[in-house]
This record gives C-alpha cells, structure tokens and sequence, in this order.
C-alpha cells in the first residue's frame, strides 16, 4: 500500500496546528514533535516550485506561525515567572559580551521623560 505525499503547504499547516493545541494543552512533547514536523514541512516547502496560487497560502500560514511564536513567548515568560518565584533561576541573569552567563546587568535608560 503506498503512502500518499501531501503538499508541503498541508503538511505545514497541519504542523502549525498541532504546535498551537500543543502550546495551548502545555503538552511539551506534542511540541517538540510538531515542531519538528514544521522544520521538516519548511525543508519541503523550500525546495518545491513555487507556485502564485500559493502566496496568499503563505501570507496565511507566516501569520499563524508568528501567532505561535506570541504564545509560545507567552509560555516561556510565565515559566520564567514561576521558575523565578520559586527560587529555581535567578531574575537577573544575563550574558556578557563573551555570552558567558552570570554577568550582572546594567541599568539603562529605555526612554527620555
């Protein structure tokens, strides 16, 4: 029995919908198998012809994947608040320009008032 192959524009779907209930049931394997399932999807997409009919499709699924880049930084914050809040990170940790961690951070000023 063979198996047919999708477009990579369905498979990408597929695997951006998956990464969104993924993010959404806090199931980290399911995120970790969608996202490599979006990576293989894109590795497709890449090398298929483009097609005009497709860039709308495109446009579509950029969109989705930037909404799921928004809440999955979301979910990284409230891990990061938790993590903190319970005294298993420090709250001021940051790199150095060497990317060494541990360095203490400067204030600056993000604004003039």
């Amino acid at each position: 029995m063979g198996i047919a192959i999708d477009h990579p524009l369905e498979a990408l779907e597929r695997a951006l919908n998956a990464e969104r209930r993924a993010l959404l049931e806090h199931d980290v394997d399911a995120l970790l198998a969608s996202t490599a399932d979006k990576l293989a999807a894109l590795r497709r997409a890449e090398t298929a012809t483009p097609d005009s009919a497709a860039a709308e499709r495109l446009f579509a699924l950029r969109e989705f994947n930037q909404a799921n880049g928004v809440l999955l930084a979301r979910r990284r914050r409230e891990v990061a608040w938790a993590l903190r809040h319970i005294g298993r990170v420090e709250s001021t940790g940051v790199y150095d320009s060497n990317g060494q961690s541990g360095a203490r951070p400067q204030a600056r000023c993000l604004g003039v008032g």
